[in-house]
């Protein structure tokens, strides 16, 4: 018999399974696997996924005609001047250039195109608009939320009056979901009556004797009943509701939504540290144990109450901490932020610790589909990259959870990993190491591992 040297026989058995790294799925599963909110089923009668989308794509139709004439048939040079883009879309997609001005305006609030400048670019719901049906959805809600930026106002209406409104409009929409059919516009109309005046009383607005001796605004001179008119046909422009004899009713569509807003309100009302009032390490270790949706909904409305330069900064102030696991959440939902943090996040490209996040955070913002994205990372920064996750599995998850992790390797052979996992420099090789070596159950495997993390500790070859 022949024996084969430690080494080698060990390169024959360590085999890795090549997958594409997803660098916070590991991380993710490390804290979600051990506590997960039950999930909740929707109404009864609420339609599939795929049934739902199918209508969202049927909604939104004419914006993505416009969104694939404007950003990827055309290429992303063709929005140069805005006006003139409509005026060739008009022509080339034989649509009249009012449909064209609210297809684009679609376009925009449901994140088919994004506009830098002057210029327009495919948003990444675009090109994943005919294979995945949540990322529909997800444009679908998004304009769902704009309702009222994609539905003119009445003319000469106050700006604040217009803002009660649409405060108001989620307790229309509540009962509209709760009667389960049509509902008369006069009773929608008192709701929205009574929401209004308890609005203006939490104001505690009192005029003062030169106010009461002003002219009133045209806000006041507005109905309600003119202002329920507005709401309920921008929620039916956006496939929200119907509305016919003086009556309203929710569409599955709009059905749906409403119930996924109750959702996320019941999480944040469950957060244990109330997350939208903590500062950015708080709030994202708060989120660590949410799904992506809902904790997606968390980082909207933690953004939402901050400058958004502030935000961004605080984010990034986290990524540069020592837990690996705040700095992949961080870019999660500096992904959230969109076009405002791109400067920041091109700037981060040059520290060393955030290169890889900053890289990806960049390859999807400028289109590229999130399983593609890690090609941008050369091995170096992919093996870095997967270190660091590593570390946010250790301190955050259980030993199986870094077994799996060990299949998203980019490297061939765990004899190989080590060896580039070594040279690359990662404060965190040891720790990882150790943690992968009491995981593994090959006992070979396992003590070359714990070598190396030996020699990487004491600086030997």
């Amino acid at each position: 018999m022949t024996s084969r040297k430690p080494d080698e026989q060990l390169a024959r058995n360590s085999r890795l399974r090549l997958v594409r790294p997803r660098p916070m799925a590991s991380a993710r599963r490390a804290v979600t696997t051990r506590r997960t909110r039950p999930a909740t089923r929707p109404p009864e009668g609420t339609p599939a996924p795929a049934e739902l989308a199918r209508q969202a794509r049927s909604v939104l139709a004419d914006a993505v005609r416009i969104a694939r004439w404007a950003a990827v048939e055309r290429g992303p040079a063709a929005a140069r001047s805005v006006p003139g883009a409509r005026q060739r879309a008009a022509a080339a997609l034989d649509l009249n250039p009012e449909e064209v001005r609210a297809g684009w305006d679609r376009a925009r609030l449901a994140g088919l195109i994004e506009m830098h400048g002057d210029a327009a670019r495919p948003g990444w719901r675009l090109h994943a608009w005919d294979r995945d049906d949540m990322a529909v959805l997800r444009g679908w809600v998004a304009l769902f939320d704009a309702w009222s930026l994609a539905h003119p106002a009445p003319a000469d209406v106050a700006p604040t009056a217009l803002a009660e409104v649409v405060e108001a409009v989620p307790q229309v929409l509540s009962l509209l979901q709760l009667s389960a059919g049509p509902v008369p516009t006069d009773t929608l109309l008192d709701l929205l009556q009574q929401r209004v005046a308890e609005l203006r009383e939490e104001r505690c607005e009192v005029p003062s004797a030169q106010d009461a001796e002003a002219p009133r605004p045209p806000a006041d001179e507005v109905p309600v009943s003119v202002l329920l008119d507005w709401a309920l046909e921008g929620l039916a422009s956006v496939g929200a509701l119907t509305l016919d004899r003086s009556q309203a009713t929710l569409t599955p569509l709009g059905n749906w939504a409403v119930w996924v807003k109750l959702e996320q309100i019941c999480v944040a009302a469950q957060s244990p540290a109330g997350n939208i009032e903590q500062s950015a390490e708080d709030m994202l270790r708060g989120c660590a144990r949410l799904t992506p949706g809902p904790a997606r909904a968390e980082y909207r409305a933690w953004i939402a109450a901050r400058t958004v330069a502030g935000a961004v900064g605080e984010l990034l102030g986290v990524a540069r901490g020592e837990d690996a696991l705040l700095r992949g959440l961080a870019f999660e939902a500096l992904r959230v932020v969109g076009a405002p943090a791109e400067g920041e996040v091109r700037a981060a490209a040059s520290e060393p610790s955030l290169r890889p996040y900053a890289l990806l955070w960049l390859a999807e913002y400028d289109g590229a589909d999130p399983e593609d994205a890690a090609d941008v990372l050369t091995r170096e920064e992919a093996t870095w990259l997967w270190v660091d996750t590593a570390a946010a599995v250790a301190d955050h998850g259980e030993p199986q959870l870094l077994l799996r992790h060990l299949d998203s390797a980019v490297q061939g052979t765990v004899p190989a990993l080590i060896e580039e996992v070594r040279a690359g420099g990662h404060p965190r090789t040891v720790q990882v190491l150790v943690a992968l070596a009491a995981a593994h159950p090959d006992p070979a495997l396992a003590k070359a591992v714990r070598r190396a993390a030996f020699q990487v500790h004491t600086g030997g070859v």
